[in-house]
């Protein structure tokens, strides 16, 4: 099985895109960010055509996530239930697989702009509630991955430079501090669970020729829960769609389980 996530910057207009990579990479489950449309905009025949079933949860203009599966997915949540928010960030459904149900969890984390600002104060709150959420649904979906654009680059290895941008969004102590809340719920990081080559990243800015100079980092992950750990065969980055022409700012990550 084969479960992947990509922030495609626009849905809209990187469709093209999607439908290409899906007839050349027939995954199972594909989740989406950074829609930036609404529900009535969503290309579900478009997907439907190419043997998916989709779910989505969007929003005019910004973010939007949606959750793309080869058959209907059920027990579908929008948002973090509990927590007040305008914003579509996160979508979540239970696939069947011949194993058993599987949740899938889809987020697209709050960016936080920069230390001392609101948006920042609004992105350690957020995270603070998506962390009690996840772990009461792990306490009711032993078999879950969380996955999505995070906007958290981990650790210094995840940054083409960090010592120039310590501190500095993505990098600050307190976003890698959620982070590692995630990870003490039992989570695990499928990327770091083999060995990749070094400066391997999931996003690059449009500006500077950061992608050609690889000037990136991986905010992208996909974490699984202790009962699926066993399962996880492989986890890489996509470049190749990073390359098209107008490509999204991030590159997809596939998860390959043995279910």
């Amino acid at each position: 099985m084969q479960i992947a996530t990509w922030n495609v910057n626009s849905l809209s207009v990187r469709l093209p895109q999607v439908l290409d990579w899906l007839a050349a990479h027939p995954v199972d489950v594909l989740c989406l960010q950074e829609l930036k449309l609404t529900e009535d905009k969503f290309p579900f025949m478009e997907l439907h055509a190419a043997g998916y079933e989709a779910v989505a949860f969007g929003q005019k203009t910004y973010n939007g996530v949606a959750i793309l599966t080869r058959t209907a997915p059920t027990a579908v949540v929008r948002n973090i239930p509990g927590f007040e928010d305008e914003q579509a960030r996160v979508i979540a459904a239970t696939v069947e697989t011949p194993q058993g149900p599987l949740r899938v969890l889809n987020g697209y984390f709050v960016n936080g702009q920069a230390p001392g600002t609101d948006k920042f104060a609004y992105k350690l709150r957020w995270l603070q509630a998506l962390h009690d959420w996840v772990a009461s649904e792990l306490a009711a979906h032993p078999r879950l991955v969380l996955l999505g654009d995070f906007n958290v680059a981990p650790e210094d290895r995840d940054s083409y430079d960090p010592v120039g941008l310590a501190g500095t969004i993505h990098h600050t102590p307190e976003e890698r501090g959620h982070f590692q809340a995630l990870l003490a719920l039992g989570l695990v990081d499928a990327f770091r669970l083999f060995d990749q080559p070094d400066k391997s990243f999931s996003w690059w800015d449009y500006r500077m020729l950061g992608f050609q100079k690889n000037r990136g980092l991986r905010i992208d992950h996909m974490l699984v829960s202790p009962a699926l750990r066993p399962a996880v065969a492989a986890c890489t980055i996509d470049r190749a769609p990073r390359k098209n022409p107008q490509p999204s700012d991030h590159a997809p990550v596939v998860l390959e389980l043995t279910l």
